[in-house]
């Protein structure tokens, strides 16, 4: 928007006439009003036309050798740079079927010579204040087109800082060391898109801006995690009774935090609404043997459904200081054996094609040494604060 305030205060006139005596005239009528400039062929008209600064108004001759002032007003229609350019045609053809022709090119009007020098000068005038003011409603339309564009890439921004925020506070509970939400966000956005092309039927529901916010989304997998204790969280072990009710209780306190952000706007946004539904239904199966709702099949939001192979291969392959990982090729057999059981048939598909980018996607942001050192101190913690709290008092 800077070149706004760069434009002269005189408007630029393209005088374009192959009779030297014509130039002469209309350059001293135009002069002091506006600035002139002169082609005394329709190719140099063409030139100065594409050059900057282009001219605000052309007056045209139509009555010259090799390009006539039809062919070069035709020409200037032609150009997207000089399209918006208004093009007066000054001429000695007076026929109704000249003025016609010279209007169905494009023209704004028609100036028969011999001219009128007061009738010149008022219909320069208006027909610049007429391109003044659509050169400023086309000027403001940009500018509020690209205020438009700034604001909402300023609110994605502060909502991915915001969600990264939530969701790496999640993260630290299991290892704020570790590299998990750095590998979850690719892993989705990879799968999502292998389905996406495996499946016609979905390509409009997962298109290229779906696919990202999936991956955004995927970030809050673990945020219910945030209200259970660490003897819960970091138990490497399996858990029973009150404390495995406890642990599937995480995904409705998950859902329910997302649902009273979502409360507070106008209404759900599209974000909130893939996250809450891989929030609450990740855990959920194939066959209907999964919490918190027992859903089965396609009842399973499909966020939900690529979350969970999608957390089955991170939990197989990422390192633990109290479990083996498995290797990728195992990992691929395990999600491929319970298709149709914990997982989608189709997702599992999807998930094959995309192995490969799994696998290197886990090489490339596997943790280190430093990180499992972390996890394993956040574990013998946890278990020292489960042993003292259970000694008798002296």
């Amino acid at each position: 928007m800077d070149d706004m305030l760069d434009r002269p205060d005189q408007p630029l006139v393209l005088v374009v006439d192959d009779t030297p005596e014509n130039l002469q005239l209309m350059s001293e009528l135009l002069l002091g009003r506006y600035r002139v400039k002169v082609a005394s062929s329709g190719a140099k008209a063409l030139r100065i036309a594409a050059g900057s600064p282009p001219p605000d108004l052309i007056l045209l001759d139509i009555m010259m050798p090799e390009l006539d002032g039809y062919e070069v007003c035709r020409r200037l229609k032609a150009d997207p740079a000089t399209a918006d350019i208004p093009v007066v045609f000054l001429t000695a053809r007076s026929e109704s079927a000249d003025e016609q022709q010279g209007f169905d090119l494009g023209a704004v009007d028609y100036i028969t010579k011999p001219i009128s020098p007061p009738i010149v000068l008022a219909r320069v005038q208006a027909q610049l204040q007429l391109k003044a003011s659509n050169d400023f409603l086309r000027d403001k339309s940009e500018y509020l087109e690209l205020e438009v564009r700034r604001r909402t890439r300023d609110m994605q921004r502060l909502q991915d800082v915001t969600i990264e925020a939530m969701a790496s506070l999640a993260a630290m509970r299991d290892n704020p060391c570790g590299k998990h939400l750095a590998r979850i966000e690719p892993y989705m956005a990879t799968l999502a898109a292998a389905l996406a092309r495996q499946q016609p039927i979905l390509a409009a529901e997962l298109g290229g801006e779906r696919i990202a916010r999936l991956g955004k989304a995927a970030l809050l997998h673990g945020i219910g995690k945030l209200i259970l204790p660490d003897r819960i969280l970091l138990n490497p072990g399996p858990l029973q009774g009150a404390d495995l009710q406890l642990l599937h209780r995480h995904a409705e306190a998950g859902r329910d935090a997302l649902l009273a952000a979502e409360s507070k706007l106008d209404s759900g946004t599209d974000f909130l609404r893939d996250a809450r539904d891989i929030v609450y239904s990740q855990h959920e199966h194939w066959d209907g043997s999964g919490y918190p709702q027992g859903l089965r099949g396609e009842q399973i939001p499909l966020a939900a459904r690529l979350m969970a192979v999608v957390g089955c291969y991170e939990e197989l392959t990422s390192r633990h200081p109290y479990r083996q990982s498995v290797s990728h090729a195992e990992a691929l057999r395990q999600i491929s054996a319970a298709s149709g059981t914990r997982f989608d048939p189709s997702v599992v598909l999807a998930f094959i094609e995309a192995a490969d980018a799994f696998a290197g996607i886990a090489g490339r942001l596997a943790d280190d040494e430093a990180s499992i050192h972390c996890e394993l101190q956040r574990l013998e913690e946890s278990l020292g604060e489960s042993i003292e709290m259970t000694l008798p008092a002296d």
